[in-house]
């Protein structure tokens, strides 16, 4: 059996063969023809590979992706049709997901960013700042998407005194640090109420552009938007729209739905965005949490156990 392993370089690759002798393990890179690679694989571990890469996979029987999000089968209606198996990375990345939507939050609540100028340039003016934050302690937090993400988010919201509520496909009995959660159908009711409204989802044909202007107008007047999951929920224009009358008083975008985010978005200039270059889970810890992920599955599909975290590639999550 093959393993074809497209990430985590030599080291990973030692630790792989010294535990699964009866697996032929083969890696690659981003110069590499991963086509001719993967043509006599059984298993492949990285990104997502291309059309031309699947065609060529005649051997393969189970893919396990390196991140989370695995929205792009929805243009590969080849593997969605496929016995082959697609399993994800949930988990490891949640926490430093939820960690990076607090930075967010408390960086647009005290101008932190703009603080940041201000030391390059030597300025103190005390008074700039006069009246211009906001308090945390008592607001709401309304989460689009209740998965690994939105609860690590919800626990963290607890320790500044938010209350927070959330939408979800599949609504369920609220976890601790969530007051409560509601069926998609009650979206609008969300946003009304939310002083800080995060869009944690997956992106699928449901969610592409869900948080359209005709939503952000229903988004509580002076609420901050902040999306972490993937780009494409939010309609871009219609937020940047938003930001400019005020309506919406601040985002925090780690994601957006053309990436990298092109030079002419208004967003690069607007005063009230912060940006990150989809980089909010980047940890150590998020890496070698995910190679255990593939290293688990792999034992599983070699002794014919279930595996974790198995896809519906029609659902695309």
């Amino acid at each position: 059996m093959k393993a074809l392993v497209a990430t985590g370089g030599e080291a990973l690759l030692e630790e792989l063969r010294a535990e699964f002798a009866a697996v032929e393990f083969a890696v690659t890179g981003p110069a590499d023809d991963k086509a001719e690679r993967v043509r006599d694989a059984d298993v492949y571990y990285g990104p997502p590979l291309s059309r031309q890469e699947l065609r060529a996979a005649g051997r393969l029987r189970w893919i396990q992706h390196i991140g989370t999000g695995v929205d792009w089968i929805l243009d590969l209606p080849e593997l969605v049709e496929s016995d082959v198996v697609l399993t994800n990375c949930r988990g490891p990345h949640a926490d430093p997901m939820a960690d990076h939507v607090i930075g967010m939050i408390v960086s647009l609540a005290h101008r932190l960013w703009e603080m940041r100028d201000d030391q390059r340039a030597r300025r103190w003016q005390t008074r700039k700042y006069d009246g211009r934050f906001v308090e945390l302690r008592g607001g709401v937090m309304g989460i689009l998407g209740l998965g690994d993400i939105g609860e690590a988010i919800a626990r963290r919201a607890v320790g500044f005194d938010m209350t927070t509520y959330a939408v979800d496909k599949h609504p369920r009995t609220a976890p601790p640090g969530v007051a409560d959660v509601w069926g998609l159908d009650r979206l609008n009711d969300l946003l009304a109420i939310s002083d800080w409204f995060v869009v944690a989802a997956p992106f699928t044909s449901e969610t592409e552009s869900l948080i359209d202007a005709g939503r952000l107008a229903a988004l509580k007047e002076g609420a901050y938007v902040i999306a972490i999951s993937r780009g494409g929920i939010i309609d871009e224009e219609a937020l940047v729209d938003a930001l400019r009358s005020g309506r919406v008083a601040g985002a925090g975008l780690d994601v957006t739905a053309v990436e990298p985010l092109p030079d002419d978005s208004p967003l690069w200039d607007m005063e009230n965005v912060v940006i990150s270059p989809h980089a909010s889970a980047l940890t150590p810890q998020m890496w070698s949490g995910r190679q255990e992920i593939f290293k688990e599955n792999l034992r599983r599909f070699l002794s014919n156990q279930p595996f974790l975290y198995v896809c519906d590639k029609r659902a695309g999550f």
